[in-house]
């Protein structure tokens, strides 16, 4: 099983050593960055299950990527910052950070709130399987990874992994937008709405599907998503 990725994005070497140490000790793959240009460059290629933000940032205002990151990721989003102001948490929760956290902080609560949020971003399963099989392919959600038919793999992501998992086990009925906030939690709006949207255009990507027709993850209009796949569990 592939462990959870945690990107830590923070100017200070000694910040990045402490997270790194305690988030790996508990589990976790870390990746460190010191500025947000390296960070946003490493995006093209990798998505991190949770992003930890620093808001003093030397290159790009934090909010700014902060808000851009829950627009277009589909990651978990914790801040963490000097800035202690009560104005400063409710602006980065607004702008789509998923929690907050006032620097100096103890590395064992980073920890218990990174798992945290995991926890709450799994839907709760009906099945106990963590294999699905469904139109020649095969998705292992205990090491987030999608399997072809000749065994080529390619792996997902924790926040893709929920919606895919949200559709494979309701296959050939629509799913609400509204149905699939309530499941996966998060604000209702615009932030909530494009973050699926990412995460659905990523998974139609692994999927080999053609974006302007999709064989099995159908947009309904004005009403949500249907799943066209025929799915066997275990």
């Amino acid at each position: 099983m592939t462990a959870p990725l945690v990107t830590i994005l923070d100017d200070e070497p000694e910040i990045r050593s402490i997270l790194a140490d305690a988030l790996e000790d508990a589990g976790f793959r870390t990746m460190g960055f010191s500025r947000a240009t390296e960070f946003e460059a490493t995006l093209k290629s990798t998505t991190p299950d949770v992003c930890l933000v620093d808001l003093g940032l030397p290159d790009k205002d934090g909010l700014t990527l902060v808000h851009r990151l829950a627009l277009e990721l589909g990651s978990a989003v914790i801040i963490i910052s000097g800035r202690a102001q009560v104005q400063d948490r409710v602006t980065g929760l607004e702008l789509g950070a998923d929690d907050y956290i006032i620097k100096p902080f103890d590395p064992a609560e980073v920890v218990a709130r990174v798992r945290a949020r995991l926890r709450k971003d799994r839907p709760a399963a009906p099945t106990s399987s963590n294999t699905a099989r469904f139109n020649g392919w095969t998705a292992y959600f205990d090491r987030y990874v999608l399997e072809d038919e000749e065994g080529t793999e390619t792996t997902f992501s924790h926040a893709e992994g929920e919606v895919l998992r949200l559709f494979l086990e309701s296959p050939k009925r629509l799913i609400s937008r509204a149905h699939m906030q309530e499941t996966l939690g998060g604000a209702a709006g615009e932030s909530f709405d494009r973050a699926m949207d990412v995460r659905i255009s990523r998974l139609r990507t692994k999927l080999r599907e053609d974006p302007k027709n999709p064989r099995l993850i159908k947009t309904i209009y004005g009403a949500g998503y249907i799943f066209l796949g025929d799915v066997r569990w275990g």
